[in-house]
């Protein structure tokens, strides 16, 4: 397992409309209003339901608001995104599919849908949904970090890197966008530049796995063997499966002439990943 390097996360939009289309029945039965409120928010993903509860949510608003141009496709969205959150992505993209349907000019739809092709490895057909993404909203970092994500699972790290150079332009401050950056400068050698992204990273989540392991692959690249070793520690100490941080400390301690402690690292990083030497060949890492 590699650390997700950037958001991937679709997000919710509000019903807020869904408010003002209960009304009338709500005049004429307190219950209704009632139900109808729960639904917007289970919809609108509140109160941290489940994604069974979102998608009951939206499935009850899906049938009450048809007819309504704004509010019908944000429920499509928005149970799309439960039906995500537990993984069932043919579902899922069906009801972006049918978002996009009742209005092709909503943006997050477009990017959800990318989404759920990325997660089920279906990276060209990911790409161009946030192409359309991002073409009804040039502003979207959101989707320019995931098509980044898309790039980096196709191994082009320059179109990745364009990528996040232009998501960090108008998300400056957003740490995933830092760290998935320092990754694929890490990748390409761009050590100094990588290290300050991850800098930046770890003052904005100083408890992120993912940042650490990035800048890991960074001190083992310079050669600096014990501070690559802390860094991966500090990885496996909020995520001890991540594949990542136990090859690459194990390739540290190898070098750093503990054999023992390496091949202990590597058999548990293969136990997760059995294509994890490969992995660290592309990235310079032999």
């Amino acid at each position: 397992m590699i650390a997700a390097r950037a958001s991937t996360v679709g997000g919710a939009a509000s019903i807020l409309i869904l408010l003002l289309l209960g009304a009338p029945a709500a005049a004429q039965d307190p219950k209704p209003k009632s139900d109808h409120l729960k639904n917007v928010e289970l919809c609108n993903g509140g109160g941290r339901a489940s994604p069974d509860a979102r998608i009951e949510g939206c499935t009850a608003l899906i049938h009450t608001v048809q007819g309504s141009a704004t509010a019908l496709p944000i429920a499509y969205n928005n149970r799309g995104n439960a039906y995500a959150a537990k993984a069932d992505y043919d579902r899922a993209i069906q009801d972006f599919d049918q978002s996009i349907k009742l209005n092709p000019t909503y943006s997050k739809p477009f990017n959800n849908r990318g989404v759920a092709y990325l997660r089920k490895g279906e990276y060209d057909v990911a790409i161009r949904a946030f192409d359309e993404a991002i073409s009804l909203r040039p502003d979207y970092a959101d989707a320019l970090a995931n098509r980044a994500e898309a790039y980096l699972k196709k191994q082009d790290y320059d179109r990745a890197a364009r990528d996040f150079d232009e998501a960090i332009r108008v998300g400056p401050d957003l740490q995933a966008l830092r760290n998935g950056r320092c990754w694929t400068r890490a990748i390409l050698g761009a050590l100094q530049a990588a290290l300050a992204d991850c800098e930046k990273a770890l003052q904005l989540a100083p408890n992120s796995a993912a940042t650490y392991d990035s800048r890991g692959l960074i001190h083992l690249k310079m050669d600096q063997l014990g501070a690559a070793i802390d860094d991966y520690n500090s990885a496996l100490r909020f995520d001890p499966k991540l594949a990542s941080a136990l090859y690459g400390r194990g390739y540290a301690r190898l070098k750093n002439g503990d054999k023992s402690g390496s091949d202990s690292d590597f058999a548990a990083a293969r136990a997760i990943d059995a294509g994890i030497d490969d992995i660290f060949a592309r990235y310079g890492v032999r």
